[in-house]
């Protein structure tokens, strides 16, 4: 979320980007708003005040009109006070004071009537405000892509060789089934479209894929955390994954709770409303089950794992301090991690920028990484890194205080260290060999009893 002031500075960017990033907000009207929601709380702010101040002056005057009862003294101090105001002493004590309480009471009465409807009117532009402000995009760095799509996408870099086939070579669905670590057909029937079962060393080789990923974030400084895969809302909504995004979770029937895609939901919003230390940036990392319900995406990559509902992924999270020279280089320190875990895979990928109009709602700048697929012929997205500046920060209130002890909004970051199943269309396509087996890339053999390969039993 962005700050409001900024947005009024920066109307016509940010409209031209949300146009471009596909989101339907209209900052005008959410400036309108915003100026309905000013003068509206400033009156509301005023008459809270006078209400408060009349309030004061009626217990003063209550006060003062019991003078008389309590002692000679007091009475005579009361009597002064009426010489004073001009009054009659021959007046019954106390009351010059029921009439100044009396309209006292009055403007009470009368700030609370307009208060009433004011604070209805203020609530309900501010609910259209809050859902317009929630709504507004990040701004891109100056060199993302323009674009209105993947295809539009800037390769950067491409590392290792194409494999090129003497034979010709089977897809992961064949292979799976083949070497019988994958049934596609057993999980259609156990939970529908979208689904599968991994068993025996399709299972062991999941789970190899996403501990070698956390062993080398380990190595380079990050701390595993063990994450729920049911979340509260606001933890959603902290990261940006709510509203935009909400029709691609799955509810759980009771309760304000979803099921997590990514585990950089509670990544983030672990430290949210929290003050950090940020000497140095916060490392995490998660291995979590993450589920996508994948609404709009029907007809596309339907075929064996590439699109599921159910999978996991391995995710490396950043906090830092808010200032771009740190955060980018974060970024190219987080998409390094996952391009030396696709080295150990023996994998050949390609490094791209994304575009514009393939960015979400929350990015500033953006990295894919796509590997090579034999059976698309093309290479597919296995990993993404994100810096989203202070975005994530401002909706969970994580800050730290910089130098000169000012309070600052952190800036995040994201990276897939590895997503499986998918990954295992790469893995099993490129190391298939021509008698049926596959290839075990040397960093994975320590997590599967040392096999140096897989094959039909």
């Amino acid at each position: 979320m962005l700050d409001i002031a900024y947005i009024r500075d920066r109307a016509e960017l940010l409209q031209l980007t949300a146009d471009r990033k596909g989101i339907a907000v209209s900052i005008r009207e959410l400036l309108e708003l915003d100026a309905q929601r000013r003068t509206l709380l400033q009156e509301v702010e005023r008459l809270r005040a006078e209400r408060n101040r009349r309030t004061e002056e009626i217990a003063t005057l209550v006060k003062a009109a019991k003078a008389p009862n309590e002692g000679n003294g007091g009475y005579e101090r009361a009597q002064v006070a009426k010489l004073a105001a001009g009054a009659s002493l021959t007046e019954p004590p106390g009351t010059a004071y029921e009439a100044r309480i009396d309209e006292a009471k009055g403007k009470v009465r009368e700030a609370n009537a307009k208060l009433a409807v004011l604070e209805v009117q203020l609530a309900e532009v501010s609910a259209v405000w809050r859902s317009l402000l929630e709504l507004v995009p990040n701004p891109v760095s100056a060199d993302t892509p323009d674009g209105k799509s993947d295809a539009d996408n800037v390769e950067l870099r491409r590392v290792g060789e194409v494999p090129a086939f003497a034979f010709e070579p089977l897809d992961h669905v064949q292979l799976g089934e083949r070497l019988g670590l994958l049934d596609v057909a057993r999980g259609v029937k156990l939970a529908g479209t979208r689904s599968y079962v991994l068993k025996g060393i399709g299972s062991r080789l999941h789970r190899a894929v996403q501990q070698l990923a956390m062993d080398v974030l380990e190595r380079r400084g990050f701390t595993p955390l063990e994450l729920p895969a049911m979340m509260r809302g606001e933890a959603f909504e902290h990261t940006g994954f709510f509203p935009t995004g909400k029709d691609q979770t799955f509810a759980m029937a009771e309760g304000d709770k979803y099921l997590i895609g990514t585990s950089e939901v509670g990544l983030v919003s672990y430290y949210a409303g929290e003050t950090l230390t940020l000497g140095e940036p916060i490392r995490l990392a998660a291995a979590t089950p993450c589920f996508r319900s994948e609404v709009g995406s029907a007809g596309r990559d339907v075929h064996g794992l590439y699109r599921v509902h159910q999978f996991a992924k391995v995710e490396q999270v950043v906090v830092c301090r808010g200032e771009a020279a740190v955060s980018d280089a974060m970024l190219e320190e987080i998409t390094a991690n996952a391009e030396e875990i696709l080295r150990l895979l023996e994998l050949p990928y390609r490094v791209v920028a994304v575009c514009i109009g393939d960015m979400s709602q929350k990015t500033h700048k953006q990295y894919d990484i796509e590997t090579w697929m034999p059976s698309r012929g093309a290479y597919g997205e296995t990993h993404s890194s994100s810096n989203v500046l202070d975005f994530q920060a401002r909706r969970a209130g994580i800050r730290y205080r910089d130098a000169d002890g000012t309070l600052r909004y952190a800036h995040t970051l994201n990276n897939t260290a590895v997503a499986t199943p998918r990954i295992l269309i790469p893995l099993l396509e490129n190391h298939q060999r021509e008698d049926g087996s596959v290839y075990v890339p040397a960093a994975l053999r320590p997590y599967l009893g040392g096999a140096e390969e897989i094959r039909a039993e």
